[in-house]
């Protein structure tokens, strides 16, 4: 077979899935149809619909697709740095605007509110993530502040880093918030040694912790709801 007859433009034009969004609307295709357009070209031997079927066969669903890094895209043959990007992007602007539809900045009152927000944003995270979310009086977000990447260790999570901006702020209270990527949300024993040393350390320097949220996949735990803070 020719190299020309791998190409989506050779194709009857009813049937091109750009032409078709063009004409019909995005929500006449395929997930594999769309996610080829974000691809754009195919490779000599294989077509942007092609390289797209692989990319969902390999990672199963679309869900676990966007947890993938570039580099991990570019494992496929065909997916070079260029296209990984692309499909990168496009996946970051879906956790932004999951997170835009729950309005952030407004006051954080419960639990279920910062979880909403956060989710999007955390979910396919392969690492842990602590952040502090600093608050002012009126339970408005002021200022986020990343504290650690990689495993949850109390020498990693200290007083100072996470009360550092806190006093500069100056923030009323805080909430602590992190990710577990094995989609379990229970706390686990250093969830709950470090919590229990970052409220006594607010508590001296008179910043309440009003949570501390863990986020895992779809769900999340909130300690303050669970009655340990």
């Amino acid at each position: 077979m020719t190299e020309s007859s791998y190409k989506i433009t050779r194709w009857p034009q009813k049937e091109r899935p750009r032409e078709r969004l063009l004409q019909q609307g995005p929500h006449t295709l395929t997930e594999t149809e769309l996610l080829g357009i974000l691809i754009g070209k195919g490779t000599r031997k294989k077509t942007a619909i092609d390289l797209a079927r692989e990319l969902l066969d390999r990672y199963e669903s679309l869900q676990k697709l966007f947890s993938r890094s570039p580099s991990e895209l570019m494992r496929i043959k065909g997916i070079g740095s260029a296209k990984a990007a692309i499909l990168s992007a496009a996946f970051e602007l879906v956790r932004r605007i999951e997170s835009q539809s729950h309005p952030p900045k407004v006051s954080f009152k419960r639990s279920s509110e910062v979880a909403h927000h956060y989710l999007p944003l955390m979910r396919d995270l392969r690492k842990e993530v602590f952040k502090v979310l600093l608050l002012n009086r009126a339970n408005r977000l002021t200022k986020e502040v990343t504290i650690s990447e990689g495993t949850l260790e109390a020498s990693l999570v200290h007083p100072r880093d996470v009360f550092h901006e806190a006093l500069l702020e100056p923030a009323a209270g805080v909430i602590l918030i992190h990710n577990h990527p094995s989609g379990n949300p229970s706390p686990s024993e250093e969830d709950l040694r470090i919590t229990k040393q970052l409220v006594e350390a607010g508590r001296l320097l008179g910043i309440k912790v009003y949570d501390h949220i863990i986020l895992a996949g779809e769900s999340y735990r909130s300690l303050a709801d669970d009655g340990l803070i």
